[in-house]
C-alpha cells in the first residue's frame, strides 16, 4: 500500500477528549474517529489491526474445534423475558419497539439467541458437545463511555458458546477455550494473566478473565508471589489470619460520646486508637426490601460483590437513611453490631481477631469501646467479604498477594444450566431421558485487545505495535522521492516484500524527512527501512526496529533478505 493513497489523517496535538494512551494515539494516528459517545468509525489503518486480531482469533477457535456462525444483532424481547434477563440486565440493554409495537433490543451478548438456536436444532447426546462462535458488533448503553475503544458502547466482540452433556464435558470445553485464549493472546504479542473473576450479569458458576498487564489498566489484580493464583479484586480470596492465642484481657463495655464523628478516620483520631481497632458496620439492601449488616475491620473495605454472592442477592446497594434508622435504631455513621437484631449479620474473619474494639452504639453521636466477640455480639457467620489489599495472604499457599493493574480483554465462563433450564434447551441421553444441556460462554473484545496492545506497547512518540497485529509489518521510507535512485531503490524493496507476502507500506509522499519520521513513530510500524542519497552512495540502507530503536545498516542488495529474517525469526 502507498501512503499517498491511504486515508491516514494524523494529528499533531493530543485530542482533548482522550484520557488514556490508546485513545490518544488511535485518534492521533488516524485509526479511529468518534461518531457519538462511545461509538467509533474504524479508519483503514485501525481496521487492518482489527482484522489481524480477528484472523488470529478465527484460526485458534477453529483449531479448538469451534464452528463460526453469525447471529442477528437485533434480538426479540421474548427470548430475554424467557431467560429472565429482560428486566434484570438493566439500562445498558438498548431496547426499542418496531412498527408493530413489538419489543426488541440490540444485542449486548447472545446467550438467549444461541440457546434458542441450539434447542431448536440439537436433540440427542450424539450431537454433543458443540461449540459455536461469532465475531460481531454489539451494543451496551454504558452510562459513562470513556477511554475510546476500552469502554465504548458499540464494540466488536468474539463470543462463543459450548453445549455439553455433563460436567466432565463442560470442564473439557472450558479447558479447550482457556488454552485457545492463551494461544490467541500469545500470538498477539501481549503480556497477560488469566485471573479468577466474578461472573457478573452473564451468570454461571466459575470464570476467568484474561488481563493484559498495563499500569494504565482499569482493573486491579491480586497475584501470588509464590504460586499461580491470580484473581481480580472482585473475586480475590484472602487467607484468614491466625487469631492471636492471647488477645489480651477483655475490658468492660463502655459507651462514649463522639459528637459529629462518623467516619473511621474521625473516630480513630478522636479516641486515639488505630483504625484497625474499629469495627465498621455497614447496612446494605437488595432492592427488594431485604437488609443485612456487614462487619469489616476499620482499615478494610467491604467487597459488595463478595457479599452479594454470599447472600444470594441479584443486586446490592448501601441502605438509605430511613432503612438504617429502622434497622439499627440510630442514624447512619453510628451503626454497630451490639444489640443488632432482625437482619442477617455477616462479619469478615478479621473482625474476630480485634480485641477491645470500637464500634457504633446505634445512637446519635455515640460509640462503644471495648467491644469483643463473642461476649458482646455473635455474627450469624464469618465470611471473607472484604477487598483484598497488597500484602494479604494467598488463599492457596503460604505466599503473599500483590496488586497490579490490568485490562480485561477476554472472559471465559462456566454457565452451567442457567439458560438451558430457563429456556428448555434439553437433549435425550443414552437412556432416552431428557436433560438440560450444560453451557459455557467465552468472549474476547477485539477492539479492546487492539487498544490494550497500545497501552502495553508505546513511548512518548507513538505506538510500538507487536508485529503479529501491526497494520503493516514494514514501512519503506525514502527520504527524497524526487531522487530517481532513492525512489527506485524504495520501489524495488517495496515490490520484493509484497511479493514475499509481507504487509508493506511505502511512504511515497513528497514531505520533509522529519515530518515522515514523526508520522512513522506515531503509527508504530514495527520495522522501518530508511533509504537516502547518502546511504545509497555506499550501497547501504537502514533498518530500524520501532520498539527497541535499534538500527541495522545492511547492503541494498541484501535488504529484503535481512528484513525477512527479522520478521520470521
Amino acid at each position: 500500500m502507498r501512503y499517498s493513497k491511504l486515508l491516514i489523517p494524523t494529528l499533531k496535538e493530543d485530542p482533548a477528549e482522550a484520557e488514556v494512551v490508546s485513545h490518544k494515539f488511535m485518534l492521533r494516528a488516524g485509526m479511529i474517529r468518534k461518531l457519538a459517545a462511545g461509538i467509533y468509525t474504524y479508519l483503514p489503518l485501525g481496521y487492518r489491526v482489527i482484522r489481524k486480531v480477528e484472523n488470529i482469533i478465527r484460526e485458534e477457535m477453529d483449531r479448538a474445534g469451534a464452528q463460526e456462525l453469525l447471529m442477528p444483532a437485533v434480538q426479540p424481547a421474548t427470548l430475554w423475558q424467557e431467560s429472565g434477563r429482560w428486566e434484570h440486565y438493566g439500562r445498558e440493554l438498548l431496547r426499542f419497539k418496531d412498527r408493530k409495537d413489538t419489543d426488541f433490543c440490540i444485542g449486548p451478548t447472545h446467550e438467549e439467541i444461541i440457546t434458542d438456536l441450539v434447542r431448536m436444532n440439537v436433540r440427542s447426546y450424539r450431537e454433543l458437545p458443540i461449540n459455536l462462535y461469532q465475531i460481531q458488533t454489539k451494543f451496551r448503553d454504558e452510562i459513562r463511555p470513556r477511554f475510546g475503544l476500552m469502554r465504548g458502547r458499540e464494540f466488536i466482540m468474539k463470543d462463543a458458546y459450548s453445549f455439553d452433556r455433563d460436567e466432565a464435558g463442560v470442564d473439557e470445553s472450558y479447558q479447550k477455550m482457556y488454552k485457545a485464549y492463551c494461544r490467541i493472546f500469545e500470538r498477539c504479542g501481549l503480556k497477560f494473566r488469566a485471573v479468577e473473576a466474578d461472573t457478573g450479569t452473564i451468570g454461571g458458576s466459575f470464570s476467568h478473565e484474561f488481563m493484559v498487564m498495563a499500569d494504565t489498566g482499569e482493573d486491579t489484580i491480586a497475584c501470588c508471589d509464590t504460586c499461580s493464583y491470580a484473581a481480580n479484586t472482585e473475586r480475590a480470596e484472602i487467607r484468614e489470619a491466625k487469631t492471636p492465642a492471647s488477645p489480651g484481657p477483655e475490658a468492660a463495655l463502655e459507651e462514649i460520646a463522639t459528637p459529629g464523628r462518623k467516619s473511621v478516620e474521625d473516630v480513630a483520631v478522636f479516641l486515639h486508637v488505630p483504625p484497625e481497632r474499629l469495627i465498621k458496620t455497614l447496612i446494605v439492601m437488595d432492592g427488594k426490601g431485604h437488609a443485612a449488616a456487614a462487619l469489616v475491620r476499620g482499615d478494610h473495605e467491604l467487597n459488595e460483590i463478595k457479599l452479594k454472592n454470599h447472600l444470594g442477592w441479584a443486586s446490592i446497594e448501601m441502605a438509605d437513611e430511613e432503612t438504617v434508622r429502622k434497622v439499627t435504631g440510630g442514624p447512619s455513621g453510628f451503626s454497630g453490631p451490639v444489640g443488632l437484631k432482625g437482619i442477617p449479620v455477616v462479619a469478615d474473619p478479621a473482625v474476630k481477631s480485634i480485641s477491645n474494639a470500637v464500634a457504633g452504639a446505634n445512637r446519635q453521636d455515640m460509640h462503644l469501646c471495648n467491644v469483643n466477640v463473642p461476649r458482646d455480639f455473635r455474627p450469624d457467620e464469618f465470611k471473607d467479604i472484604r477487598i483484598v489489599k497488597d500484602g494479604d495472604g494467598c488463599p492457596r499457599c503460604s505466599g503473599t498477594l500483590h496488586l497490579s493493574r490490568g485490562i480485561e480483554v477476554g472472559h471465559v465462563f462456566k454457565l452451567g444450566t442457567k439458560y438451558s433450564e430457563s429456556m428448555g434447551a434439553t437433549f435425550l441421553d443414552e437412556d432416552g431421558k431428557s436433560k438440560p444441556m450444560i453451557m459455557g460462554c467465552y468472549g474476547i473484545g477485539v477492539g479492546r485487545t487492539a487498544a490494550a496492545a497500545i497501552e502495553q506497547n508505546n513511548d512518548q512518540n507513538g505506538i510500538c505495535w507487536p508485529l503479529p497485529i501491526a497494520p503493516f509489518s514494514v514501512l519503506v521510507l525514502p527520504l527524497n522521492v524526487k531522487s530517481e535512485e532513492v525512489r527506485g531503490a524504495a520501489e524495488k524493496i517495496y515490490e520484493e516484500l509484497n511479493s514475499s507476502g509481507i504487509d508493506t507500506l511505502l511512504d511515497d509522499r513528497d514531505e520533509r524527512a522529519g515530518f515522515k519520521f514523526k508520522d512513522a513513530d506515531l503509527i508504530g510500524i514495527p520495522l522501518r527501512v530508511v533509504i537516502g542519497d547518502k546511504g545509497l552512495k555506499d550501497g547501504i540502507v537502514e533498518i530500524k526496529e520501532r520498539k527497541s530503536g535499534e538500527v541495522t545498516k545492511v547492503p541494498l542488495a541484501n535488504a529484503t533478505e535481512s528484513i525477512l529474517k527479522m520478521i520470521r525469526k
